[in-house]
C-alpha cells in the first residue's frame, strides 16, 4: 500500500481501509475521483467537508459569493473571521485544514449557460448546491447533455429533497418537475427561512450519494426522492420515473444545448433605465420630508424580523392585484432584502403605468449595514 498511499494517509483512512465495501481499491477510487460543487453555501458546506474528509482527490467549488453574517447560521465551511471573504478563499482554507491531501479547484464565477459545459465536463459527477430555479435547470440540462450524474438536493424551511439525477438508467430534475413555480410563488431560504441543521442533513445525503457512486457500492437515490420533514424527524420516498418525453431527456429531446434559463423560468432581465436611489440618498430624502411611499416587497415574517420605519408591506406576490392601492404619480421606492425582488416589483409597477418608481439599492441589508 506504501505506492498508493502515503503513511499519512493509510492512518487517516483506517476506518474505510478496514471495510470490505471500500477497502484499498475503493480508497483509491475516491483518491482519483474528480466532484465538482456547485455552491459553498448551505448544501455545499457538508457536503465539501464529507467528501474532503473521505479522501477524494479533487473537489471543484463553483461560486463567486463572498461570506456574510447572516450565512454563518448553516454555512459551516465558513467561521465569523471568514465575513467578507470570497466563499471559495474561505472554503479552500477550510478544506485544506481538514485534509491537504485534497486538490481544491477553485472556479471564481457563477455558473452560467456560458460557462456550465465547460467546466462540469472536467468532473466525474456534480453535487448541486445551488438555491434557485433558473441554476437547478441549468445543472440539470448540462448534467444530461455531458452525461454526469448530479447528486440533487433542495431545502426550504424545516423541509429537505434529495435524489440522483442524469444517469442512465434514471429520471433528471425535468421530470420530476417540467415546469419551474411562477416567480416569486416559492420564496427562497433568505425569504422563508431555514433550519439551520437542515442542509446539514440534505448535503451529506448527497455526499453519502455521491462517494457511494464513485464506489459503485449500495443502493443509490436513482428513480427515488427522499424527502425529510425536520419538524416530524421522518424520512419518506417518492419513486419517479424517465419521462419519455422529457425535453432533454426522452426518448426524443428538443433540447440540445443550453438555453436561458432565467426566461424560462419567467425572470425578467434587468431593465437598463431602472431608477436606482442608495440608503444614504433615501435617508436624504426622508429628512426633507418630500412626499414619497416606501413599499417593501418582502414576505409578511421578514417584515415582523426588522423593517425600516414607514414602509408599507406588500409582498411581491400579491403586487399585481394591489397596485390600486398606491398613486401612480406619487414618488415609489421598493425595497427587499437585497434589491433582486425589488427590482422585479419596479418592473410591474412600470408596467402599471407608475412614473416615479425607485429601488432601494442594496435592499434592506445595504440599509442596516449604514447603520453599523
Amino acid at each position: 500500500m506504501s505506492g498508493d498511499f502515503s503513511k499519512e494517509e493509510s492512518a487517516r483512512y483506517t476506518r474505510h481501509l478496514i471495510l470490505p465495501e471500500v477497502g484499498r481499491e475503493g480508497q483509491l477510487r475516491l483518491k482519483s475521483a474528480r466532484i465538482l460543487l456547485v455552491g459553498a453555501g448551505g448544501l455545499g458546506s457538508p457536503a465539501a467537508m464529507y467528501l474532503a474528509a473521505s479522501g477524494i482527490g479533487t473537489l471543484g467549488i463553483v461560486d463567486a459569493d463572498v461570506v456574510d453574517l447572516t450565512n454563518l447560521q448553516r454555512q459551516i465551511l465558513h467561521g465569523t473571521s471568514d465575513v467578507g471573504r470570497t466563499k471559495l478563499e474561505s472554503a479552500s482554507d477550510t478544506i485544506g485544514d481538514l485534509n491537504p491531501n485534497v486538490t481544491v479547484v477553485q472556479h471564481d464565477a457563477f455558473l452560467t449557460s456560458a460557462n456550465a459545459l465547460e467546466i462540469i465536463s472536467h468532473y466525474d459527477l456534480v453535487v448541486d448546491g445551488t438555491d434557485n430555479f433558473p441554476t437547478r435547470y441549468l445543472v440539470n440540462d448540462a448534467c444530461v447533455l455531458l452525461g454526469k450524474p448530479n447528486m440533487y438536493g433542495s431545502i426550504f424551511r424545516f423541509d429537505g429533497q434529495a435524489s440522483v439525477f442524469c444517469t442512465d438508467a434514471g429520471p433528471c430534475y425535468r421530470c420530476l418537475y417540467p415546469e419551474p413555480p411562477p416567480p416569486g410563488m416559492v420564496p427562497s431560504c433568505a425569504e422563508g427561512g431555514v433550519l439551520g441543521v437542515l442542509p446539514g442533513i440534505i448535503g451529506v445525503i448527497q455526499a453519502t450519494e455521491a462517494i457511494k457512486w464513485i464506489l459503485g457500492i449500495g443502493d443509490s437515490l436513482v428513480g427515488r426522492l427522499l424527502l425529510y420533514d425536520a419538524l416530524k424527524m421522518s424520512f419518506r420516498e417518492l419513486r419517479i420515473k424517465r419521462d419519455p418525453d422529457c425535453p432533454i431527456c426522452g426518448t426524443k429531446p428538443t433540447i440540445k444545448e443550453l438555453i436561458d434559463y432565467d426566461a424560462f423560468c419567467g425572470i425578467p432581465k434587468a431593465q437598463a433605465q431602472l431608477n436606482e436611489i442608495s440608503p444614504a440618498e433615501y435617508r436624504r430624502l426622508q429628512s426633507t420630508e418630500s412626499p414619497h411611499v416606501l413599499i417593501d416587497v418582502r414576505e409578511p415574517q421578514e417584515f415582523e424580523t426588522v423593517r425600516i420605519p414607514g414602509s408599507i408591506l406588500i409582498p411581491l406576490g400579491t403586487l399585481p392585484e394591489r397596485v390600486s392601492e398606491l398613486g401612480k404619480a406619487t414618488k415609489t421606492i421598493v425595497h427587499c432584502h437585497s434589491g433582486k425582488r425589488s427590482a422585479a416589483a419596479c418592473e410591474i409597477l412600470s408596467q402599471a403605468g407608475f412614473t416615479d418608481v425607485w429601488n432601494l439599492t442594496g435592499g434592506i441589508v445595504a440599509w442596516q449595514a449604514e447603520d453599523h
